[in-house]
C-alpha cells in the first residue's frame, strides 16, 4: 500500500497523527511544509492520501493542495485538510483549490481513521 502523507509544521502534531496511523497499522511518510511535501513528491513518492494542516509558514494548506494538483502524481490524489479552523470561506477555498475534505482539531483518532478509510477506498 502506498504511504499517506502527513504534512503540519508542528512536530506535536506529526507525532500524534504518526502513532494514530501506526497503531492502525497504516505507512506513512510526513513533511514538516508545504515545500517539503512538493519536493517528496516530485522525488517520486506518489501517496496514498495527503493530510495537510491549513496554517504553516511560507505556504499555507490550500496552496499545497492547489500546487500538488497539478502534479501528475497527485492530480486524483485524496487531499485532507486538518486544522483548528473551521470558517466557512476557508473550507469553500480548500474545496475549490481541490481539497477532498476537511477535519477540525483536535480530531478523535477513530474519527480520524474513519475518514481516512473512506477516501482513500474511494
Amino acid at each position: 500500500m502506498k504511504p499517506i502523507l502527513l504534512v503540519d509544521d508542528s512536530t506535536t502534531m506529526l507525532a500524534s497523527l504518526s502513532s494514530i496511523l501506526t497503531k492502525a497499522g497504516l505507512a506513512f511518510k510526513t513533511a514538516a511544509h508545504g515545500q517539503e511535501a512538493i519536493d517528496s513528491v516530485t522525488r517520486g513518492l506518489a501517496p496514498s492520501l495527503i493530510i495537510t494542516d491549513y496554517h504553516m509558514p511560507g505556504m499555507h494548506g490550500v496552496e499545497l493542495i492547489s500546487r500538488l494538483r497539478k502534479l501528475p502524481a497527485t492530480r486524483f490524489t485524496p487531499m485532507l485538510v486538518l486544522t483548528t479552523d473551521s470558517q466557512q470561506d476557508k473550507r469553500a477555498a480548500a474545496k475549490a483549490a481541490g481539497a477532498t475534505g476537511w477535519l477540525v482539531k483536535p480530531v478523535d483518532p477513530a474519527a480520524l481513521l474513519q475518514v481516512v478509510r473512506q477516501v482513500m477506498v474511494a
